[in-house]
């Protein structure tokens, strides 16, 4: 896929920002990154690739993984989110989710749905998943039923390939498969309403082999410190956002 401002798609007027590095942290150069979040100060990540998919708590200063639970194969891991002490997990293609323990990590249930599986995060209410199309879902955690959905548009017309998942202060950040770019989408209208570069990180990361884009967003919300990384990169970045002009 080509970068973002590329695309049919692309923006006019729209506020651009860039990532701006304000501290490294070692990440796991074999973890090819799905899912990331922040919970009361923990930091979860999921991993992917068949036999190599995992849930994780890890140790945000040092990258060393505290707890790991396995995704079997065939599954392919993908996105994950807290709610009520557990972690819940997609899968790429296998129209099932795990439901682990938020302590343990051990697995504690499963749900179902349709279609593929690509990210999930939580307002603290309900969750919100992306399965690589234009949609977003929004889901009933508790029986993981669909509640609604929103088209993803920017500049009026539809975008795809929404990956990574990160809500953030009443507006969902996504990272967009294959480009260095975040988005901030608003979730009523699903409005692509900014976009962030984060080429200068990626650059930084030296990661450039076959699927090393950028992927994850963890917002901890006690700190009001945002993060991010890519897939197999060596560092997870703490950034501030800095006006970088407008997107066209």
């Amino acid at each position: 896929m080509a970068p973002l401002a590329a695309q049919p798609a692309a923006p006019t007027e729209i506020p651009l920002e860039r990532a701006a590095l304000v501290k490294r942290f070692p990440h796991d150069p074999a973890a090819f990154t799905q899912g990331l979040f922040i919970d009361r100060g923990q930091l979860f990540e999921s991993t992917g690739m068949v036999g190599r998919s995992s849930v994780r708590l890890v140790d945000l200063a040092s990258g060393k993984v505290l707890k790991s639970a396995a995704i079997p194969a065939p599954h392919f891991g993908e996105g994950i989110a807290p709610w009520n002490g557990q972690v819940l997990s997609l899968t790429w293609q296998s129209g099932l989710g795990f439901r682990w323990g938020r302590g343990s990590l051990r697995q504690i249930g499963t749900f179902r749905y349709s279609g593929e599986g690509w990210a999930l995060t939580s307002s603290g209410k309900e969750l919100v998943m992306s399965d690589g199309t234009d949609t977003l879902r929004f889901i009933d955690p508790k029986r993981f039923a669909v509640l609604r959905s929103v088209k993803v548009t920017i500049r009026g017309r539809p975008l795809n390939q929404i990956n990574e998942l990160e809500w953030i202060e009443g507006q969902l950040f996504a990272n967009i498969w294959m480009t260095d770019y975040v988005v901030r989408i608003d979730p009523a209208s699903g409005k692509v309403i900014g976009i962030i570069d984060l080429g200068d990180l990626h650059r930084d990361s030296g990661a450039f082999g076959h699927g090393q884009v950028a992927n994850g967003i963890a917002w901890d919300a006690r700190t009001r410190k945002l993060y991010l990384t890519g897939k197999e990169w060596p560092w997870l970045y703490e950034v501030k956002l800095e006006p970088a002009g407008s997107a066209g």
